[in-house]
């Protein structure tokens, strides 16, 4: 094979790699743009503020920074949501019974109710156990859904790592395909590998 072919087809390869790796990077660019305006907006529009206190006395000293720097912000990040979610909301909620054992207890007391429908104490008790309900499952709610902004958040970020990653990989492939070509107008017609 001639060496000019050989140098002809490699700095052909190397330039459709450096356009595909250029096009990935442009395309991991805006979905990590994406990721980060939606989590973004999406949690400003909610409006929660993060408290200065998870009120949880064996938490890691790092947490309980986190929550003194950013309380009284809103949450607006993956990483506020995933604070907030695992570690104020998930506190309040492993206080309270899971939401199968309180859906249970309170269609127990609604049917002790029904049995006794004027009876004040079941009429409480029935009350209570459909708030708990009612609590348990927005706050498990809730904190499945920032959770998921977070994974979600995380992602972005993620294809933003990548998105850079193969930017200059395709920058490094184009530059060796123009090197490519420049030592092929320099290569002997005649050579052959």
């Amino acid at each position: 094979m001639k060496r000019r072919t050989f140098d002809g087809l490699a700095s052909l390869i190397g330039l459709m790699l450096a356009v595909i790796l250029l096009i990935a990077a442009g395309l991991l660019n805006w979905g990590a743009g994406f990721a980060s305006d939606a989590v973004s907006s999406q949690l400003v529009a909610q409006k929660i503020t993060i408290p200065s206190s998870t009120q949880n006395s064996d938490e890691a000293a790092d947490v309980t920074a986190y929550f003194k720097d950013h309380g009284g912000k809103l949450l607006t990040t993956g990483k506020d949501a995933q604070m907030y979610a695992d570690h104020y909301l998930g506190f309040h909620l492993s206080k309270m019974p899971t939401y199968a054992d309180a859906s249970t207890a309170s269609r127990s007391a609604s049917s002790a109710l029904a049995a006794d429908p004027t009876n004040a104490d079941l009429q409480k008790k029935a009350d209570s156990a459909n708030a708990l309900v009612d609590t348990v499952f927005k706050g498990t709610t809730l904190r499945g859904t920032l959770l998921t902004a977070y994974a979600f958040g995380t992602l972005g970020s993620i294809a933003g790592i990548a998105a850079w990653s193969m930017g200059l990989m395709g920058l490094l492939f184009l530059l060796l395909a123009l090197l490519g070509y420049l030592h092929l107008r320099r290569t002997d017609e005649h050579a052959a590998i």
